[in-house]
């Protein structure tokens, strides 16, 4: 039996790219080839006051972001999508023990879920070309995607380290199997 290709795709919401984000576009292009090729997409979706309440503009999705039909919604109130949400039970009814994580943003919420769902157990490959930040007081996003795709490669985690991927490489991984 061949193991389900799932993609997590974190916070990519209009209300979380008024922030300007780098290289939306291309981030967008590589989210949307990932959850093409994908047997299961989860969206996450963060809410909280301030223009990202569930159900306004700014909780919504990008709009040229593509959305299967079948895709999976989770709503989160943490950086954390583990964080008092339904993602756990989802990905047990699923049947659901590796993902390809991707999305925004790099240091808050794409790099909490992955070390908690590391811990968890679960086998996670970061889509190293497919997620963003902004810009911050300490560094430049590119910089930070950069840094953090390095700690993710070299995360310890014995038995299940995270493993960091450019996106047509796990398109071309998935074709193989």
């Amino acid at each position: 039996m061949s193991v389900k290709r799932v993609v997590m795709v974190v916070d990519m919401q209009l209300g979380v790219f008024a922030t300007p984000r780098f290289q939306r576009e291309q981030c967008v292009s590589r989210i949307n080839q990932l959850t093409h090729a994908a047997d299961t997409v989860i969206f996450i979706q963060h809410t909280e006051a301030g223009g990202l309440e569930e159900g306004s503009d700014g909780y919504r999705l990008l709009p040229e972001l593509d959305q299967p039909a079948g895709a999976f919604y989770v709503t989160k109130t943490a950086c954390d999508a583990f964080y008092k949400t339904t993602l756990s039970d989802l990905l047990s009814e699923q049947g659901i023990e590796q993902f390809v994580i991707c999305g925004c943003a790099t240091d808050y919420c794409v790099d909490s879920t992955l070390k908690n769902g590391v811990s968890r157990g679960y086998h996670i490959t970061v889509a190293e070309d497919a997620h963003t930040t902004a810009n911050r007081p300490a560094a430049q996003a590119q910089v930070l995607i950069n840094h953090y795709n390095d700690v993710w490669r070299t995360f310890t985690a014995p038995d299940n380290p995270p493993v960091v991927k450019p996106t047509e490489t796990i398109l071309t991984d998935w074709k193989a199997n």
